[in-house]
This record gives structure tokens, C-alpha cells and sequence, in this order.
């Protein structure tokens, strides 16, 4: 008898926007109440994964994101609060310099989420610009772990060399990565094609988790849609992909036609048919229940097959991230 395929990985949550007003148009008095609502709503729906980092947020809301997120989990009864995963990513600023160089960070990260805090990141590697910064880094972010600070170590825009080479420096100390997210989507699958960094999770046991999975929104309004471009960056970014999106949102809408989520769902759903665990900005409950939606079926190998041939064709891609190693 064949054996049962292993399960989808779950779908987490992001929280870039959250703060975010240059590119989302965070507003605190109009925007808060809804995304404690929209926070409720996937704690009602089983999400328990959340990622955030210490620099979202624009300006003098630096860390907003953090606060939010460490204010609604506070306000959650005890035991569902403990069942949650709650990752923050610490970004390599250029005055943060040697094993101790997170350690006042951390320290403000953690209070920020008052406390609760399961894995710690590193936000980008260092690698292409300043390779001797990294090393003592993580070897700080190693002592956090083992000292019981935080129960788990992850990592993020990491190419496939640099990993193994991290993740060999780290087993030597008895420190197991748990995680690595990079950019993935049907826009940016550079990480699942051939030689690409999901090859080496599979190989050394690390959860692969992908951020901007519907490529900032991009993969999830339907070609039919009146709703104007996104103001500012995204708007850009919508007006100048948008026209070359037609064949692969035509596949999308085909393979969601009767299905629960739409495009949305479609997409998160080719992520995790790749292994990893996507990880949408949620803002709205409407959003929550798509992403949920997601989660009651799966693509089937020829589904699969037709989004992986216009995705690792020759179409359109987002802008790569510039801190992402080899």
C-alpha cells in the first residue's frame, strides 16, 4: 500500500504592513481596531504563526508592527496565547557590531511584545556587503537560544552556499536553525527552481517560509477587477507587471473556479505545494478568511505542473531582494 504524502505546510501570518505607511498607508486611528479585529479573526481561524520585525513600520513608528502584535497577544487568554509562534527578525543595521550586537535590540523587541517572542531572526545576510559583520551576529543570536532567552533561531534572504555554511557553524554549537524564509511566489520562485535554497531545507531539516507570497497583492485581484492600482510604490509596481500578468491569471482563475479562496488561495496553495509555509500580509478578516479558504484543499501534480511552467518560464518577476546571498 502506498504511503499517505506528507502533510501541506501550515499558512502563517505577516505583518510587514502593520506600521507600514510609505508602502501600505498605515493609518494608527483608522487602521488599529481593524487589524485587532483581523488578528482575533485568524486566532479564531487556527493561524498561530506570526512575523514581524524590529524595523516595521515607517519612521517615528519604527517597531509598530511589534507593539501591535505583542498588545493583541497579551490581550488573549492563556492558553491560547501559548500556543503561539510569535518570530521577530533583527535587521543587521551597520552599528550593530559584534556578538553583542543584537543583545540591546533583542531586549527592546522582546518588550515590545511584552514578552512574547518564540524565535528570533536574522533579517537579511550581510554576506554581498559586509561579510565579516554576520558571523558574530549570529553567534549572539546562537547564545540567545542556548542561554533560553528565546526557544528557536531562524533566518531569512539566504541563498543555498550561504546556508550550509551557517547552518555548519551553528551545528557545531548545537544550534539548529529552525527556519528560513526568503521571497516566494509564482512572481519570485527563484528558491524552489533547480539548485535553488529549498532544495538544501529539505536536505538539513529547515522549515522553508515564504514571504510576499502573493507578490504584494499582485496575485490576488482578479483580471476582471475596476479597483484602481494601490497608491505610491505598489501602485508602480501594479502598472508595471499588471500587463504581463494575463496568462498566468487566466491559469490561477481556472484552477480556483468552484474553489473556496480565489486567487489568493491559489497562490498560497503553489507555496505550500512547494514545501513551504507562506506567510500573507493580513490586514483585513476578509483576508484571514481566504487565507483560511486555502487551507481545505491542495493543487493537484498537473495543477501544480501548469503554474510551474509559467512560473519558472520567462515571465514577469518581482524586484529581487538586494540583501539576499548566493
Amino acid at each position: 500500500m502506498a504511503s499517505a504524502p506528507p502533510p501541506l505546510p501550515a499558512i502563517g501570518v505577516g505583518t510587514w504592513a502593520w506600521g507600514n505607511q510609505f508602502l501600505w498607508g498605515y493609518d494608527p486611528a483608522r487602521d488599529d481596531a481593524e487589524l485587532e479585529a483581523c488578528f482575533r479573526r485568524c486566532i479564531d481561524l487556527g493561524f498561530r504563526f506570526f512575523d514581524t520585525a524590529d524595523s516595521y513600520g515607517t519612521g517615528r513608528l519604527s517597531g509598530r508592527s511589534e507593539t501591535l502584535l505583542g498588545r493583541f497577544a497579551l490581550a488573549l487568554p492563556e492558553a491560547e496565547r501559548h500556543q503561539l509562534c510569535i518570530a521577530t527578525k533583527l535587521a543587521p543595521f551597520p552599528w550593530r557590531l559584534g556578538r553583542r550586537g543584537f543583545e540591546r535590540a533583542f531586549a527592546a523587541s522582546r518588550a515590545r511584545l511584552q514578552g512574547q517572542l518564540q524565535r528570533v531572526q536574522l533579517h537579511w545576510s550581510t554576506a554581498r556587503y559586509a561579510p565579516w559583520q554576520e558571523g558574530p551576529l549570529l553567534q549572539g543570536l546562537a547564545d540567545l537560544v542556548q542561554s533560553g532567552a528565546v526557544a528557536s533561531l531562524g533566518l531569512s534572504n539566504m541563498g543555498p552556499r550561504r546556508l550550509r555554511q551557517v547552518a555548519g557553524d551553528l551545528a557545531e554549537r548545537g544550534v539548529a536553525i529552525a527556519s528560513l524564509q526568503v521571497q516566494l511566489s509564482l512572481l519570485a520562485p527563484e528558491a524552489v527552481a533547480p539548485g535553488g535554497v529549498a532544495k538544501v531545507c529539505r536536505e538539513l531539516g529547515i522549515e522553508l517560509i515564504a514571504y510576499s507570497p502573493l507578490a504584494l497583492g499582485l496575485l490576488a485581484r482578479p483580471l476582471a477587477s475596476a479597483q484602481p492600482a494601490p497608491k505610491g510604490p505598489r501602485g508602480a509596481l501594479f502598472r508595471r507587471l499588471g500587463p504581463r500578468l494575463t496568462p498566468l491569471l487566466e491559469t490561477m482563475e481556472a484552477i480556483g473556479a468552484g474553489r473556496p479562496g480565489g486567487l489568493a488561495a491559489v497562490g498560497l496553495n503553489w507555496c505550500r505545494a512547494h514545501g513551504a509555509m507562506p506567510i500573507p500580509g493580513l490586514r483585513r478578516s476578509g483576508q484571514v478568511e481566504a487565507a483560511a479558504a486555502a487551507r481545505s484543499w491542495s493543487l493537484s501534480p498537473a495543477e501544480r505542473a501548469a503554474l510551474d511552467a509559467l512560473a519558472l518560464g520567462a515571465g514577469p518577476r518581482m524586484p529581487a531582494n538586494p540583501f539576499q546571498s548566493a
